[in-house]
């Protein structure tokens, strides 16, 4: 793990390095804690007391409920494979090595879960779990556990609450983890049992980031308040379909038998894997820190996804299979790297899963990643299939304005009561709070009761005439397909277990909620995409793009696509498939609209360049070939501005230096590119000036002024230390678009129109107006070249893009809301970083805020289906999630760097590989 004190290269030291960085940062540690328990009663800590909480990973230990021994084996960076001879005490032993490295993120999960993190930290979460509470996560997840999943895969989660709670029994909070050390200061709060409920929460939370469209439907109808349906339309461009590939290019929706027929070779194989009868849009960032991860209800809908630690607005994931004709292997590539917003442990933990002997009583031999709190291998491979994931991003959720009326709602035309429900938080250090939830008929929780946001929605969302006096405004409910019992649960299990395509279209149609793009490849050189999940259906009119009238019942739902019915392909002609959060089907081909915002498929279209070029110059494409592929940084909105940003005439010899940077760019992204840096100011600067003055005020950064991050800091990382305020000439009212692949669509479609209302800015005391164009993105050049030289210095000879675009990554909750010293301890970084935004390497940035890394490749694999030991991989940080282990981020360097780890899998392999053995025994 990188010492802060070498962090600012971007760069791990070596071996060596690591261990003295880390005895350093212990004896830092170890005096830190000497003060603080003098100041507390004069306890005093050891560092035999910090390393309490590490695991034991050699020798043996006795578990109550195995039913034989199994042997945890971990590698050189302690990343565990478990052989077990039975389902149970495998999945016992994945609860138990879980909550050896990283149960305190496992708590903290499921409190947010459930809407109980003030029973950690005290009164400053209320307002979440307030928000929390009304979507019900963990009262869904109980009725999953109660009605609808399957007596296995209660089993199963049984099994592995029984292996958690093994490892707690008996140990106080200091020997569980340093963060619960350092809340017993101001907290007696004390963990409790791990229950299966728990567990399936978590998939509630990884739905939430990977809901569609909302803060689209949030935003649009926010902008009426200001903006025409033209100036609207202009913000929200159709999806380019002639331009970037859609993922299903093949096959067809028979109108006559209301099924989706794949592709001539996919007719008989999917038939046994597609479970008929009914099931029951936007780009979606794990614990990246409790601001981030619990902030104030005013940004909740924006902020719970960081929270969660899937997926959030403007990032997306790639993920692509090639089929054996055209590798070296001769059998499938799969790769995979899902786009989530860096945290620290990450998100994913590596593990394999494996009976010693694959049998009815011992079902799994699978490998890859997981949640770290549930059990089953989410995303990797078995022995015989692979799969990976990226969202699909169809509209799964709703937002309807209701008419309060009395003590009900206004629904067609007649008054009819909430169901309401007392829900008591409790408070550390503080008493509890009871709220009220109110919920519609048909089960939509009221979020406006939560959210002032949503508050101001209801004021400005634009309604038909028809509808009912607006009066203070409507409140507003949310529908969404994950507040119903469904059985995602078991699909994980399912697609562990899968052995070929069926089994596998099997288990997708299990997986309802979120809904995902799911890319397939098998030992038999077959590949292929499913896109299953609960899908609603919607009345002529509405296509959940804006706020629905609640009050009119031909606005609900009116069920949902059967299974049947949605697109997939198996073996397509042109070899390969690629999900990069593009549209699934052209719109034209398909009878229904799966979401009205997809991504724009910037990074989709890319990957297929990539692909179709090494195919036609004749080449094979290798494991490296894929793990290049997955670095690519190439710019597509450069590719489309430099030529324009080149003819402009400049008279200012500063700014004319900067311009010529540009000259001769391959436009790539790399780390030490001055010319990287360059444009990516000038980009944040025309986004800013075209449309930052021209948004509604709802929608703009509230407060004086920016705080963005300093360059090239080092050392210990003090927040308010490691940022400089950023007022200047920006408007403090002033909107910041994210700079997203939308923002790519918007000004790619408004740039042959040089006259645009867009391109035209007012003139100020400090700056000229522009009445075009090229005007505008004159002055963005101007502006980018003293933004960069307040940042990086006069002399260009010293810009990189890599002093700007840094990753730091944040332990969660007291990494980020901690004191100083526990923020030190905890967190690491920063990194200097290539990629960007819509990139394939997309290591995002927003527009809003600065140049800082805010969303990554959360991990990378390419699995070789010819043979499964010389696939690769790695993860954002690494397996521990304890602060001062060897495997806090062991693997962050080289994943900054791009390289992968070797992946074993057989038993052979995986004994060559081992360094440390721990058996469970009964």
């Amino acid at each position: 793990m990188p010492p802060n004190t070498t962090a600012s290269t971007g760069q791990q030291p070596g071996k060596s390095g690591r261990k003295k960085g880390r005895r350093a940062r212990l004896i830092v540690l170890l005096l830190v804690l000497a003060v603080i328990g003098g100041v507390t009663g004069g306890a005093y800590w050891s560092i035999s007391t910090v390393r309490a909480s590490f695991p034991q990973t050699k020798g043996s230990i006795t578990l109550d409920g195995l039913s034989g021994p199994v042997d945890v084996q971990r590698d050189g960076y302690g990343i565990p494979q478990i052989y077990a001879s039975s389902d149970e005490d495998l999945f016992m032993a994945q609860g138990y090595v879980q909550a050896q490295d990283r149960f305190y993120e496992m708590d903290v999960r499921r409190h947010m879960t459930s809407g109980r993190l003030s029973e950690m930290f005290g009164k400053s979460q209320v307002d979440n779990d307030e928000f929390l509470r009304t979507l019900g996560w963990s009262r869904v997840a109980q009725q999953e556990y109660d009605k609808t999943l399957s007596p296995s895969t209660k089993k199963y989660l049984q099994a592995y609450a029984k292996g958690v709670n093994a490892y707690l029994d008996g140990k106080d909070g200091k020997e569980i983890s340093l963060e619960y050390a350092a809340l017993g200061f101001t907290n007696d709060y004390k963990p409790e049992k791990w229950t299966p409920v728990d567990s399936i929460s978590w998939l509630k939370a990884m739905a939430w980031d990977l809901r569609g469209n909302m803060q689209d439907e949030i935003d649009r109808a926010l902008m009426t308040s200001r903006l025409g349906p033209k100036e609207i339309a202009d913000l929200y461009p159709q999806y380019p379909y002639g331009r970037n590939k859609t993922i299903v290019q093949t096959g067809r929706y028979d109108e006559i038998t209301k099924t989706f027929e794949g592709s001539a070779s996919a007719a008989g194989s999917s038939a046994g894997g597609s479970t008929g009868g009914t099931a029951g849009t936007g780009s979606a960032s794990g614990t990246a820190g409790l601001q981030s991860q619990l902030a104030g209800l005013q940004n909740v809908l924006d902020d719970l996804p960081t929270a969660v630690g899937v997926n959030g607005n403007g990032i997306g994931s790639n993920s692509w299979v090639v089929r054996g004709k055209y590798t070296i292997t001769g059998k499938p590539l799969l790769a995979n790297d899902p786009h989530l917003s860096a945290s620290l442990p990450s998100v994913w933990y590596q593990m394999g899963l494996h009976c010693r002997s694959v049998s009815s009583t011992c079902q799994y031999d699978v490998s890859g990643y997981t949640f770290a709190g549930m059990p089953g291998v989410i995303i990797g491979h078995n022995q015989n299939v692979a799969w990976g994931m990226t969202n699909s991003g169809v509209d799964v959720t709703d937002l309807y304005l209701e008419k309060l009326s009395g003590d009900g709602y206004l629904y067609d035309g007649r008054t009819v009561p909430f169901a309401t429900r007392e829900e008591t938080i409790k408070v550390a250090g503080g008493e509890s709070k009871k709220i009220v939830v109110r919920q519609t008929k048909d089960g939509m929780p009221l979020l406006s009761d939560r959210s002032t946001e949503l508050v101001k929605v209801g004021r400005k969302a634009a309604v038909d005439t028809a509808a009912p006096d607006r009066g203070d405004g409507y409140a507003i409910a949310l529908r969404w397909t994950a507040l119903s019992p469904g059985t995602t649960m078991d699909a994980v299990f399912a697609m562990d277990r899968a052995a070929n395509w069926s089994d596998f279209r099997a288990a997708a149609a299990l997986f309802d909620v979120p809904s995902q793009n799911l890319v397939y490849a098998d030992t038999e050189g077959n590949i292929g995409y499913t896109l299953p999940g609960k899908i609603p259906t919607r009345a002529t009119g509405y296509d959940g793009s804006v706020p629905a009238p609640g009050w009119d019942s031909r606005s609900r739902w009116t069920g949902y696509i059967d299974e049947d019915e949605l697109p997939y392909e198996y073996n397509p002609s042109r070899g390969y498939i690629v999900t990069a959060n593009q549209a699934v089907i052209d719109k034209a081909k398909y009878p229904y609209t799966l979401t009205t915002d997809w991504g724009y498929g910037a990074r989709s279209q890319r990957i297929t360049d990539l692909i179709q070029s090494k195919i036609d110059d004749g080449g094979k494409i290798s494991t490296e070939d894929m793990r290049q592929m997955q670095l690519d940084n190439s710019s597509e909105i450069a590719k489309l501005l430099v030529p324009k940003l080149l003819k402009i005439d400049i008279d200012d010899k500063d700014v004319r230096d900067a311009q010529e940077l540009l000259e001769g760019w391959d436009y790539t992204q790399d780390a030490d590119s001055a010319a990287a840096a360059y444009f990516n100011s000038v980009w944040r600067n025309i986004l800013k000036l075209a449309f930052g003055n021209k948004l509604p005020k709802e929608l703009r950064v509230e407060g004086q002024c920016l705080w963005v991050e300093k360059a090239d800091t080092t050392g210990p990382v003090d927040e308010d230390d490691n940022k400089v305020r950023e007022c200047g000439e920006r408007d403090a009212d002033q909107a910041q678009p994210d700079g997203g692949d939308r923002w790519f669509e918007v000004v790619r479609s408004l740039l042959d129109d040089e006259k645009s209302h867009w391109w035209q800015t007012p003139e100020s005391v400090t700056r000229p107006g522009a009445v075009n164009r090229d005007q505008l993105f004159k002055r963005a050049m101007i502006d980018a070249r003293w933004e960069l030289t307040a940042k990086l210095g006069k002399d260009i000879d010293t810009w990189s893009w890599g002093r700007l675009h840094r990753l730091f990554l944040k332990n969660q909750t007291l990494g980020t809301e901690g004191p100083g010293f526990l923020q030190y301890v905890l967190n690491r970084g920063p990194w200097k970083l290539s990629g960007g935004e819509a990139t394939v390497n997309a290591t995002g940035w927003n527009a809003a805020g600065g140049y800082g890394v805010v969303w990554v490749p959360s991990m990378r694999m390419v699995v070789n289906l010819g043979d499964l030991d010389k696939s690769k991989w790695i993860n954002l940080t690494g397996a521990s999630g304890h602060a001062y282990s060897a495997h806090y981020t062991d693997q962050t360097g080289k994943w900054a760097d791009g390289e992968l780890l070797d992946w074993s899998f057989s038993k052979d392999a995986v004994d060559k590989g081992t360094s440390d053995t721990l058996v469970l025994k009964p």
